[in-house]
């Protein structure tokens, strides 16, 4: 509309030039379109004589378009032909249309012809319900020099007034129309727009052809504007007009405002069709409302109209969006009752709108009522279902429908095999999976992404001998394994510890010709490291070289990691200097955290603190992986108050820590004996939105246990459960070991066969516990029994064991068993211990000193030293504030205080009492 206004607004400047020489000649190019508008000078005689325009068409009336008009002396000079003199000829020539359209072409000719744009308008008069009118009007707005909308419109009304002539408004709807078919459509709008504020009564017809050229051409927000225009006068147009400015309003995505526009249109009794009422529901369902959109299709079919197939399935698609399943099947019956038969997409839009709103049986249901009447299902159908029916989990009736596909000769895709296989593979039916696999192959759809899918699945899932038997299929099938098959394989073997069959498949990689890249040798590496073959992992690193394989940021970070974790985080520091200076590698965070953690695992917090400092130095953001690793290894180290002084800090910038960091604390103060203090941090842990998980309950227990508190340690064990946190070898032994110790053997007991219950099986600390508790309280039978079971597991009993048992038969007086048992200790390499002979023993030595001379001492008890920390004393304090000290220096980038170097263990050495 801007240019709508813009054009008004010119109109009213130029409207009254009527010395302007927008000649009726300008039809041809007798007249230069660069002469001035005002200028009345005659045309120069060396200009070109001006060619006769073709621009009007010829009468076609015989004897008029032979009549010549005389043109007096006095004409053929040129003063005469001034813009007066010939709107004086026109108007005598006003009950001769033709006559005067034929002077006014001899007329423009003339070199002192100076016309403006009141004689065209004149003429356009004259020629009133002639049937030339409207090719001349359409002549003239084709031209590019007729001036704009804006001055012809304004032009043609002053005529009337001032030269007497009929108001007709033909003029005006040729006039518009004339601007549309040559392609004016701002001139057009503007027309319309001052036809409307002139009460000119519109042609209808015209309206909607201007209405169709303005949707066409996506200008819909100026249809919108139009229409409102002439809906403020109350003009409404037709069923068609309705139709355009509906489609205008939904192609501009406005679906409200169409529905407006139908129901003001339909209120002010406008007569509607069938496609006005087929596009309100297309805007209806926009909105969306299926409900109207039913509603408005059932008031179509009172009125005796037949909907098109396609809007009854919109219809039925959004009843299904909307979950009203009744109302689509009521709509279907309707559709076929009609005579419109359901086409392959309808059934598929239904069937789509059953999954979308997760009624999948409902879709099987139609599906079947679809095949019953005998309509073609294509692949597209099949792999709708069956992908719908994996999502849902129901991979029986998905794998039903692909061998119905089969069944039809339709070829199944890669992608519906893909969907059948994760389905089997996600619900364990791995014998499934390998069926359809080799129906893969059978249809020759099977290739390596499948493959490699599959296996990652499998090595994912530690089913190694599945993924190789895929391997080898995929083989004779001729799929040949890429790159990314390989390291499948090989980081699977990598992570765990199995170096010898990664570095097979690394050979037979090689000899088939397959190029590794860096993830290749960065998995074989990380095995290395993991089997503490460190000299073989930076072998590798020289390996990538010499093949001239680019060595990206996960190659370096798996060599100064691998050093970090085996031990040489002094090697893994200088190594990451070189790489740094030498080869360009950025280190990350990951990078820092590597070296921190392993300073802390070597004792060395000194240095780990070093390595933050440099970090921060460098710009690299710490994490909460930062903070975690120093509050675990300080907590480790004994340093609990330290570890709690950096979760402060690191609290105070808005940093949230993880359930990891919160487990090290809490693990720090149950292993004091501080269960109340581990009780806050729990309950802090709750408070951040944390979920406690299996190490902090483990945790919390063994404190309860040091606390000979089973109740609660029993409390938490429930709360596990119920928490569906899984209890490991570490829970169950914990307990029992609490329980035998409070004498409880029923319910030890029964938390073991729970633990066996639940195919945990226990180690040898488990049966430790299990035969020095039942011991201890006279169950040498029960005892027994667990070392024959230790025997029938192929796990070797420890001096504990063995001392336990000859210590409580010794008690009950069954020397030969004791002995027999020492025997067998000492034959397994088994040393006894030097101990304190109870004063049992003394007067069992008396009465039979030839027990005491058989070998060494027996041994009848466990010395157990405890250490722990005094962070109290003074000398502790100090290094607890000069490590803190290290800590705020590197927060606020400044240089770490001096240390000792040459001890990189500078670091609280905490009290330990035997």
């Amino acid at each position: 509309m801007r240019t709508l206004r813009k054009s008004l607004h010119l109109s009213s400047t130029l409207v009254r030039s009527s010395t302007s020489q927008i000649l009726f000649s300008s039809c041809s190019s007798s007249i230069s379109s660069s002469d001035s508008l005002d200028s009345q000078e005659p045309i120069p005689e060396s200009s070109p004589k001006p060619a006769i325009s073709n621009q009007f068409p010829e009468t076609d009336d015989p004897e008029c378009a032979n009549t010549q008009i005389p043109i007096s002396q006095h004409h053929q000079n040129p003063a005469f032909f001034s813009q007066s003199d010939v709107l004086d000829v026109l108007m005598s020539l006003k009950h001769e249309p033709l006559s005067a359209l034929d002077y006014l072409k001899m007329a423009e000719k003339q070199p002192g012809f100076t016309g403006g744009v009141d004689c065209y308008c004149v003429l356009i008069h004259i020629l009133a319900g002639h049937k030339v009118q409207r090719k001349v009007v359409n002549q003239w707005t084709s031209n590019h020099q007729c001036p704009n909308a804006g001055i012809v419109v304004d032009c043609l009304i002053s005529t009337v007034d001032r030269f007497g002539f009929d108001f007709d408004s033909r003029v005006f709807n040729y006039l518009l129309n004339g601007f549309v078919l040559a392609q004016k459509i701002q001139d057009a709008m503007v027309c319309l727009s001052l036809m409307i504020e002139k009460n000119v009564d519109l042609w209808v017809s015209y309206v909607n052809i201007l209405l169709n050229a303005l949707v066409k051409k996506n200008m819909v927000m100026e249809v919108r504007e139009l229409y409102d225009k002439m809906s403020s006068r109350g003009l409404f147009g037709d069923s068609v007009t309705v139709l355009f400015v509906m489609r205008a309003c939904l192609k501009d995505g406005r679906g409200r405002e169409a529905e407006q526009w139908f129901r003001r249109a339909r209120d002010r009794g406008v007569q509607l069709d069938a496609g006005v009422y087929s596009c309100a529901i297309e805007a209806v369902i926009e909105k969306p409302d299926s409900n109207g959109a039913y509603e408005l299709l059932m008031e179509m079919r009172k009125k005796g109209w037949v909907p098109s197939g396609d809007t009854f399935t919109k219809v039925i698609v959004a009843c299904v969006k909307k979950g009203n399943l009744s109302g689509a099947f009521m709509l279907k019956d309707e559709m076929i009752s009609c005579g419109r038969s359901m086409n392959l997409d309808t059934a598929m839009d239904f069937m789509k709108g059953c999954c979308v709103s997760g009624d999948v049986d409902c879709a099987l249901n139609f599906f079947t009522r679809v095949m019953e009447s005998q309509l073609s299902v294509d692949k597209g159908t099949y792999s709708v279902l069956i992908g719908e029916c994996c999502k849902k989990g129901n991979i029986e009736k998905a794998s039903e429908l692909c061998d119905q596909m089969i069944g039809m000769g339709i070829k199944p895709s890669v992608h519906v095999v893909n969907l059948l296989i994760k389905g089997f593979l996600n619900a364990q039916q791995w014998g499934k999976a390998y069926e359809k696999f080799d129906m893969a192959v059978e249809y020759g759809v099977a290739n390596v992404v499948l493959c490699n899918l599959v296996l990652s699945w499998l090595c994912a899932k530690g089913q190694v001998d599945e993924a190789q038997q895929l391997w080898n299929k995929m083989v004779k099938a001729g799929i040949r394994p890429t790159v990314a098959s390989y390291n499948l394989l090989i980081r699977y073997y990598c992570s765990k510890g199995n170096v010898a069959a990664a570095d097979s498949m690394y050979m037979e990689m090689m000899d088939n010709g397959v190029k590794p890249n860096d993830v290749t040798f960065a998995n074989l590496m990380e095995g290395y490291f993991k089997k503490s073959e460190v000299e073989k992992a930076l072998n590798l690193l020289q390996e990538m070289v010499n093949q001239r394989i680019a060595r990206k940021d996960h190659a370096y970070n798996t060599v100064i990691c691998g050093l970090c974790k085996c031990g040489r985080t002094a090697e893994a520091r200088e190594m990451l200097e070189n790489f740094t200076a030498e080869e360009g590698f950025t280190p990350s965070s990951f990078t820092y955290n590597s070296i921190i953690h392993g300073y802390i695992k070597e004792g060395a917090l000194g240095l780990a603190l070093s390595a933050y400092h440099q970090m921060k130095e460098k710009g690299i953001s710490s994490n909460v992986v930062t903070f975690t690793i120093l509050i675990d290894g300080f907590c480790k180290s004994n340093n609990i108050d330290l570890a709690l002084k950096i979760r402060n800090a690191v609290m105070s910038k808005g940093i949230k820590l993880d359930v990891t960091a919160y487990g090290a604390l809490i693990d720090g103060f149950c292993k004091r004996r501080d269960m109340e203090s581990a009780c806050i941090l729990f309950a802090q842990l709750l408070e951040t939105g944390l979920f406690p998980n299996q190490f902090i309950y483990n945790s919390m227990i063994s404190g309860y246990r040091n606390l000979n508190n089973m109740e609660a340690a029993l409390r938490l064990h429930r709360e596990m459960i119920e928490l569906g946190i899984p209890c490991d070898l570490e829970t169950y032994t914990t307990l029992i070991d609490g329980l035998l110790g409070e004498g409880k053997l029923l319910t030890a007991s029964d938390i073991y066969a729970k633990m066996l219950s639940e195919q945990i099986k226990p180690d040898v600390i488990t049966y430790t516990v299990l035969v020095k508790g039942f011991c201890g309280k006279g169950q040498l039978e029960k005892a027994n029994g667990f070392l024959k079971e230790m025997d029938e597991k192929g796990l070797t009993p420890n001096s504990v064991i063995y001392n336990a048992l000859i210590t409580g038969h010794v008690e009950v007086g069954n020397f030969p068993e004791a002995s027999r048992l020492h025997e067998e200790m000492l034959k397994r390499g088994l040393a006894s211990v030097q101990v304190k002979i109870p004063w049992r023993l003394h007067l069992l030595k008396a009465s039979n000193p030839a027990i005491f001379y058989k070998g060494p001492q027996v041994l009848i008890g466990v010395i157990s030293l405890a250490t722990s920390s005094k962070l109290g004393d003074p000398e502790s304090n100090g290094h607890i504030d000069r490590i803190m000290s290290v800590f705020n220096a590197a927060e606020q980038g400044m240089p770490p205080p001096p240390f000792d170097k040459q001890n990189p263990k500078d670091t609280p050495k905490p009290n330990s009492e035997a």
